[in-house]
């Protein structure tokens, strides 16, 4: 996709309810599975947003639940926010001010790369590589604003 939306106000556009469809690839073994379900940004009682994600997660053909949460604080302009994990540890940094953004976020020997890219007012994109020597994975996760209308 070359064309992006830029984003004036992350926290303004993420906020609401979205439909989530993620593809997990292990990309060592060419294992695939998959998660659909929701995410919710909702105001904090501090600032900014908490995201709660819920749905199914299918791999090895067993199907579980599957839930996270992450805060989604503001940063340093409005196109841009400070993610942390739930316990308030660092995540990574996001600025869709472009309607696109790249962020690394190193976890003990493994790197994780995301890239986030903004299609529309209703549409979004998280493509996450995971690589280091106890991963190898590619997370690909579309989110459609509940209630959009089109494809």
């Amino acid at each position: 996709m070359d064309e992006f939306w830029p984003v004036p106000d992350a926290l303004a556009y993420l906020a609401g309810r979205w439909r989530v469809a993620r593809a997990v690839r292990d990309l060592s073994s060419g294992e695939e599975g998959e998660f659909t379900g929701v995410t919710v940004f909702e105001r904090s009682a501090g600032a900014g947003l908490v995201h709660r994600e819920s749905g199914t997660f299918v791999w090895r053909g067993a199907a579980r639940p599957a839930e996270r949460t992450l805060r989604f604080l503001p940063g340093a302009g409005p196109g841009s926010a400070e993610v942390r994990f739930a316990d308030g540890r660092p995540f990574h940094d996001l600025d869709l001010t472009s309607g696109r953004c790249v962020a690394d976020h190193p976890c003990a020997a493994d790197l994780y790369r995301g890239e986030f890219t903004v299609r529309d007012a209703h549409r979004w994109r998280t493509v996450w590589r995971v690589g280091g020597p106890a991963k190898d994975l590619l997370l690909v996760t579309d989110y459609t604003r509940d209630g959009a209308d089109g494809d």
